[in-house]
């Protein structure tokens, strides 16, 4: 994904995870085929599926 002032970085997404079968970081977001088209083409100024992957989250969901 290319980084634009002002948009979220994968990294940060709760989307992107590791997947070991392939040995990298990947979206896990579910797209059709023409999502993932303009997705992988840069067609998007801000990705539409960002969501912030807040750890801390979770662990106040546990307590």
């Amino acid at each position: 994904m290319t980084n634009v002032k002002n948009t979220p970085l994968c990294e940060n997404c709760e989307f992107y995870d590791y997947d070991e079968e392939y040995e990298m970081y990947i979206c896990t977001q579910r797209m059709d085929e023409d999502e993932m088209s303009r997705f992988m083409q840069g067609g998007y100024r801000a990705c539409p599926y960002f969501k912030f992957y807040d750890e801390y989250k979770s662990v106040q969901k546990q307590n």
